[in-house]
């Protein structure tokens, strides 16, 4: 027999389809929600379907042990993909073996020889900042330098006069000047340009009188325009040049080229120590790099979300999760509205002591710590799926209790409760019967606002490790990993933006239903 809708209940209905973001994003969701029900189909390290010996298996959904296939006693199970290159698997043309589209389970660690690298070495050519400084006379002339060489077009300045290729402003020449004269002086940095118009900024450090004047005052010069970016050659196994962006690699001298490439063969193989030369009398440093599995690991061919820190495809990861959060979620909210619903009939109903004792417990239990709760019962017990959804739904009722409390104190006093009670029915079926399907407005409209909030709640239980075990499939733990391995950007965009577009459609899917049950849906407030 089909349920028969009243009038208001498909009212209310067709207003909600009308709203087409809620409408969509509930089909989205419930799309979401059933691919995730179907993980398995879609990431999985065992096979779909098997064929070995002429008979079909399908590990997908039912165990077999290794020895079925090997022979050798073992009862745990195989490695379908070793089992797939066995000389007993593989011998037999007649024999296969079809994987889901992601052949990478949420636990399985992927076999770095697996990851296809690019065959290739990446230098990064780094200009030093030129630093040096010379000890000058009173006359400024230079007696003694040290890697002053840059700043004087690439030879020693010992015996040149500083002025005459660094004209000084009166404000350094007068520092110099109490210098020499013994005096106090405070620290003093200033850029200046040479008489060829090249930038350097010439520093004094602080001056303290001393028991006789100093025969020579250091001026300490840097480069302000040095360093910058670093410039990248690409070589490929050949050594041949692939990528030179910035055309650096054909303005190298002959004998630099020399010693670069041989540090690339030398990476090639292994490790290469850093290579530091000059060139156009600036000082560089080239660094070797070539790309290794280490884990976590960005995306690549196979893996499109990348792979975590314990070498686990985030992408089996992302959907396992959401089938995690999901399920969690709808069975915490339903819970939580089952125990918010009977406390809440009840004391509505009943009224006077019965209800103000209820109020009072309620209050009393709404004050202890739900993660202090958490934490002692996980530390007693151990983290789980069950403990945790227990522990949060004796906490997470009190809040709808309040609203079908109201519902009840209201309906319970209308002409057809009053006809239930003189026509002698008794209290249970007057709640449930009658009372009960008249006050499930609140349940209804606070459901997808609930759910967001309980998948919210797992995912931030899970990040701060008191949610889930590991190694449960969770996008909060995915989020952890991301705050240890903050360079790996795939574990945060992934996770979050899973996160963020199931709260965001749940959100629509909840404003939609307000708005269907929107008694005044066309009033304005004035």
């Amino acid at each position: 027999m089909k349920p028969r809708l009243s009038p208001i209940t498909r009212k209310r209905i067709s207003r909600f389809v009308r709203i087409r973001t809620a409408f969509g994003a509930l089909v989205v969701l419930l799309a979401l929600y059933t691919l995730s029900l179907g993980a398995e189909l879609i990431a999985n390290s065992r096979p779909l379907v098997l064929k070995f010996g002429g008979n079909l298996y399908f590990p997908v959904a039912r165990f077999y042990p290794e020895d079925t296939f090997l022979q050798n006693g073992r009862k745990t199970r195989p490695d379908y993909k070793k089992l797939a290159k066995h000389p007993v698997f593989a011998q037999n043309p007649d024999n296969w073996m079809v994987f889901a589209p992601v052949p990478f389970g949420p636990f399985e660690t992927v076999d770095p020889a697996s990851i296809e690298l690019a065959d290739q070495v990446t230098v990064s050519f780094e200009q030093e900042r030129n630093v040096g400084w010379v000890n000058v006379l009173p006359d400024f002339t230079i007696v003694r330098d040290r890697a002053a060489a840059p700043f004087f077009e690439g030879k020693r300045p010992d015996g040149t006069v500083f002025t005459d290729r660094y004209p000084l402003p009166e404000e350094l020449k007068d520092a110099v000047e109490k210098r020499f004269a013994n005096q106090a002086a405070p620290g003093i940095s200033r850029e200046i340009r040479s008489a060829s118009g090249e930038k350097v900024v010439v520093s004094l450090s602080t001056y303290r009188p001393r028991p006789a004047p100093p025969r020579t005052v250091r001026l300490t010069m840097e480069d302000p325009e040095a360093g910058g970016g670093p410039q990248t050659v690409a070589f490929d196994r050949d050594l041949s040049v692939i990528a030179d962006p910035a055309g650096l690699w054909a303005r190298l001298d002959e004998r630099t080229r020399g010693l670069v490439l041989e540090r690339v063969e030398a990476r090639m193989r292994g490790y290469a120590a850093p290579l530091r030369f000059m060139h156009g009398g600036d000082t560089f440093v080239a660094s070797f790099a070539r790309q290794e599995v280490r884990f976590p690991f960005p995306p690549t061919k196979g893996h499109p979300m990348g792979i975590d820190g314990a070498g686990r495809d985030v992408f089996a990861r992302v959907l396992y999760g959401m089938r995690t959060s999901f399920t969690f979620g709808i069975l915490l909210v339903l819970v939580s509205m089952a125990l918010g619903t009977m406390a809440g009939a009840v004391q509505g109903y009943y009224g006077a002591r019965i209800d103000i004792t209820g109020q009072r417990l309620i209050e009393i239990w709404s004050a202890l710590p739900f993660l202090y709760v958490m934490i002692f019962l996980g530390s007693v017990y151990g983290r789980s799926f069950g403990l945790l959804l227990v522990v949060y739904a004796v906490f997470n009722w009190i809040g709808i209790s309040y609203y079908m409390r109201g519902e009840f104190l209201r309906l319970r006093k209308q002409p057809f409760v009053e006809a239930a009670r003189c026509l002698g029915l008794p209290d249970r079926k007057i709640i449930f019967r009658h009372i009960l399907p008249n006050a499930l407005v609140p349940v209804i409209t606070f459901f997808p606002f609930s759910l967001v909030g309980a998948i919210g709640a797992l995912a931030a239980l899970d990040y701060l490790g008191f949610g889930l075990p590991p190694p449960t499939p969770s996008w909060g733990e995915l989020l952890s990993q991301a705050q240890q391995y903050r360079w790996a950007w795939w574990l945060i965009l992934y996770p979050s933006l899973a996160l963020f577009t199931v709260m965001l459609l749940g959100v629509f899917v909840g404003e939609g239903i307000r708005n269907a049950f929107d008694p005044k849906q066309y009033s304005r407030l004035r």
